[in-house]
């Protein structure tokens, strides 16, 4: 079993990068965990998109 991780500060971003990998992904895919977090800074919201593919 092994693990990719993702971080993107845009879902469009994230969503890219997974499909790139997955696309060039020679295995099984288990499981994919996704999460969303936003801090305020100042007065700009900073979102951080990620994602965590368990395959095999």
């Amino acid at each position: 079993m092994k693990v990719k991780m993702f971080d993107e500060s845009h879902e469009k971003d994230l969503e890219t990068a997974i499909n790139n990998f997955l696309n060039n992904l020679n295995g099984d895919i288990i499981d994919i965990k996704y999460s969303v977090a936003i801090s305020v800074f100042g007065e700009e919201q900073v979102y951080c998109f990620t994602a965590m593919v368990i395959y095999s």
